[in-house]
């Protein structure tokens, strides 16, 4: 099982946050006991802020154990298909958010999403496999 990880985790576990810190450190171990664990360009971009270089950045994120995955084709056109809907629903966003690239990346490749965020994803991407700390877990 591949787990895409959401920025928000990452960004947990590099800033020590208070609240967060413990789940977010706790389930992405939980992914690399079950699995490979992944990024892709847009979360590799958000997690980017927080460091002044990308050696650092690389460093945090080594490719041995976070595959970094290119976003497919199929998956910036469900991600438009999504923020096309989501429009339509009275969303007042002017341009696909990150997160509908994220969780369109996760739809077409059967990945698990782990994110601690899951109401959007959940939102527009009903079959999507996600772990978060709502307690709808998968597996």
């Amino acid at each position: 099982m591949i787990t895409l990880v959401d920025s928000c985790v990452l960004l947990d576990i590099f800033t020590q946050d208070p609240r967060w810190f413990a789940w977010s450190a706790e389930k992405l171990a939980h992914s690399y006991a079950g699995g490979q664990v992944a990024i892709n360009p847009i979360i590799y971009s958000e997690v980017s802020v927080h460091f002044s270089r990308i050696e650092e950045l690389d460093e945090a994120l080594p490719e041995g154990e976070f595959r970094r995955l290119p976003l497919p084709w199929t998956a910036g056109f469900l991600a438009g298909k999504c923020f096309e809907k989501y429009r339509h629903q009275g969303g007042s966003r002017r341009s696909p958010l990150p997160d509908f690239y994220i969780g369109a990346h996760a739809v077409i490749e059967g990945m698990v999403l782990l994110t601690r965020d899951p109401s959007r994803y959940r939102a527009h991407f009903p079959a999507l496999k996600i772990v978060s700390p709502s307690g709808r877990d998968i597996g």
